[in-house]
């Protein structure tokens, strides 16, 4: 896994071969991110990292100058190994927190400029999370949300979106607040 640019660019770390975790590609990663350079100030911004899986994401935010980013991940192991990792980078800017991301979702009072979500694609409350990021008013009202899912999810009605990138099999929605006027 590697950090594509930032304060941290080019720093490597070898994902252990017991994780179940899919790690979104540097493909994917590059370009959905070359992709919100025009929707997102990362420096100073405040962010959120559901299903956090390897940490790659909140990594990445870190290394592009986030002032914090909360990463939410309910595997022991995979907790462990992002707690590791920003543990070697030195900084203090990352909250990690073990759980299950549904309950925090629930129980969150913190608004964040930029929200990323990788579930696994198979799990079955995957339709709902975007309604639940804006249900409970998690995205700050000039934020972005980034939600990554498998090809056979159209996210395309729902009243927050904003568009659809696609890299590989990699699917990436892009929703934002929507003013009622609008």
């Amino acid at each position: 896994m590697r950090i594509i640019t930032g304060l941290y660019k080019g720093r490597h770390f070898d994902i252990p071969r017991s994780f179940k975790a899919r790690p979104t590609t540097d493909f994917a990663k590059e370009n959905i991110f070359n992709v919100l350079n025009a929707y997102v100030d990362f420096e100073d911004a405040t962010a959120l990292d559901l299903f956090a899986g390897t940490g790659s994401i909140s990594l990445e935010l870190l290394s592009r100058g986030c002032a914090n980013v909360v990463s939410v991940e309910a595997d022991r192991e995979h907790a462990n190994f992002i707690r590791q990792c920003t543990t070697k980078l030195g900084t203090d800017k990352s909250l990690l927190i073990r759980g299950d991301v549904f309950r925090f979702i629930k129980s969150c009072r913190q608004q964040f400029d930029f929200i990323f979500a990788d579930p696994p694609y198979a799990l079955p409350e995957l339709e709902k999370i975007p309604d639940l990021v804006f249900q409970h008013q998690l995205l700050k009202p000039d934020g972005v949300f980034v939600f990554e899912h498998g090809k056979g999810n159209d996210f395309s009605q729902h009243p927050h979106f904003v568009e659809h990138r696609a890299y590989g099999s990699v699917n990436f929605s892009l929703f934002k607040v929507r003013e009622e006027s609008e």
